[in-house]
């Protein structure tokens, strides 16, 4: 499988090229930040237009994920609609497409700070979920320990060949794993911010995904600095 495995507090987890988190032990699929209908919802706050077409991007993307993993358990880890409003947005089919991935499976909601009500989708809503030794939440928290969140978008920019690239990235230390954005067309927050950095021990490791996931110490990330690939 395409990705870097990592243990937190016990947990072997695979953190996958797409952006997504597999916990193979219980056959789970995380991802955090969907933001679907963002188009719609930008367009009907009179921001900038953005062709519509992220939600059957992002939901294209997870199709696949849960191919290739045949996970029994989601968990969408928060702003999983980019507001409440978007949600009762969504348009029939991919209303339907949803309805079809979650067949079959357990899936969770847990609410973010751009959905936190419930979703007239199926599925369950909840404001956290504790699966011993971890508990997935939207938003970290400074005591944290075993914590899956997402919210803050990481993303890591690396010198390679005479340019620079600028990825979404993982984010774990020994306490807490942070989530890139799974969706299409949402920005990220550089590893370094301050935010980023109180949250994170100074051994914390980001993980690039990709094609190749690769693992680069936060700590040493300067632009001489090579990520290591994943096997």
């Amino acid at each position: 499988m395409n990705g870097c495995d990592i243990t937190l507090q016990g947990a072997r987890l695979t953190a996958l090229g797409s952006g997504a988190l597999w916990w193979a032990d219980h056959s789970l699929l995380c991802v955090s930040d969907l933001h679907l209908c963002k188009s719609e919802r930008m367009a009907r706050r009179g921001g900038p237009g953005l062709p519509p077409y992220e939600t059957r991007d992002t939901l294209t993307r997870l199709a696949a994920d849960l191919d290739r993993t045949q996970a029994h358990t989601v968990v969408c880890l928060g702003d999983s609609f980019d507001d409440l409003q978007a949600a009762r947005s969504l348009p029939e089919d991919e209303r339907l497409w949803i309805t079809r991935l979650q067949a079959g499976r357990r899936w969770i909601w847990i609410e973010g700070n751009h959905d936190p009500g419930p979703i007239d989708l199926g599925g369950t809503h909840l404001a956290e979920l504790a699966l011993p030794p971890l508990t997935f939440r939207h938003i970290a928290t400074d005591e944290g320990k075993g914590e899956i969140s997402g919210h803050y978008h990481p993303k890591v920019t690396l010198p390679t060949r005479g340019r620079r690239i600028s990825r979404p990235a993982f984010l774990v230390d020994e306490d807490r794993l942070i989530l890139p954005a799974y969706g299409t067309y949402t920005g990220g927050l550089r590893s370094h911010d301050g935010v980023l950095a109180q949250l994170m021990r100074p051994d914390a490791t980001a993980i690039l995904t990709g094609p190749v996931p690769a693992e680069v110490p936060i700590a040493r990330l300067r632009p001489q600095d090579p990520a290591g690939i994943c096997d």
